[in-house]
């Protein structure tokens, strides 16, 4: 299975973890991640390109799953493509799409996704959606966007391109947590709790995000 370094040291640190605390969350799916975050002429932002790599092992489940590119030539016939694409766009009502901007505090609210790709090469799926945001949410300097599954079944990594387009005032930087601080505290949290509790009954942060990456994204106004 494909997995950068930041991913191989997560995954290390999770193993160690679940030895010393009744951790039952950890990644199954190792995702890597880029975004395209699109301004108008007025510097809000109106649009989020979403771009997911999955890891060689799901990928691999999910062309056996569907039965494509059964001579295992890497290439999809025209059937094959058309049954990828989309197919991890079939989302339940209420689901995010493990995606999460917020500006001064507040969730901005996001559009379902929107002109799915999919391809499949050298051994992964890389699938693309569109995300629209209401532009009149986002009148101000500073934006969060955090890629995270609560549960943390789904790892994601922004290993891959993430790039504005249309403002020329906006510039990003990407957050990185503190994973080994943030782990500790995770299983100081968890050891309190005794073997009938889950993380969930007792109100505990969300792991994904406790130990997910954020692009911020800061605009010049003055």
């Amino acid at each position: 299975m494909y997995a950068t370094p930041v991913m191989k040291r997560l995954a290390a640190l999770l193993i160690s973890l679940c030895c010393a605390a009744p951790l039952g969350a950890h990644p199954h799916i190792f995702v890597d991640t880029g975004l395209d975050l699109k301004f108008d002429g007025a510097g809000r932002l109106v649009e989020v390109k979403v771009t997911w790599a999955y890891d060689e092992f799901y990928s691999l489940l999910i062309m056996e799953d569907r039965a494509l590119d059964s001579d295992f030539d890497g290439v999809l016939t025209p059937k094959e493509q058309a049954d990828l694409t989309g197919f991890d766009m079939q989302w339940t009502p209420g689901f995010n799409g493990d995606l999460v901007i917020t500006q001064g505090g507040v969730d901005l609210s996001l559009s379902g996704p929107m002109k799915p790709t999919a391809v499949y090469k050298d051994a992964r799926i890389i699938t693309t959606h569109v995300r629209r945001v209401d532009p009149d949410q986002t009148a101000g300097v500073r934006i969060e966007v955090k890629p995270y599954d609560p549960t943390f079944y789904t790892a994601y990594d922004i290993t891959l391109p993430v790039r504005i387009e249309g403002s020329d005032i906006c510039g990003q930087r990407i957050e990185v947590p503190d994973l080994d601080t943030n782990l500790l505290l995770l299983r100081d949290q968890l050891n309190m709790l005794d073997v009938e509790t889950t993380p969930e009954d007792a109100d505990l942060p969300d792991i994904g995000g406790l130990l997910a990456s954020t692009v911020v994204i800061s605009c010049d106004i003055s």
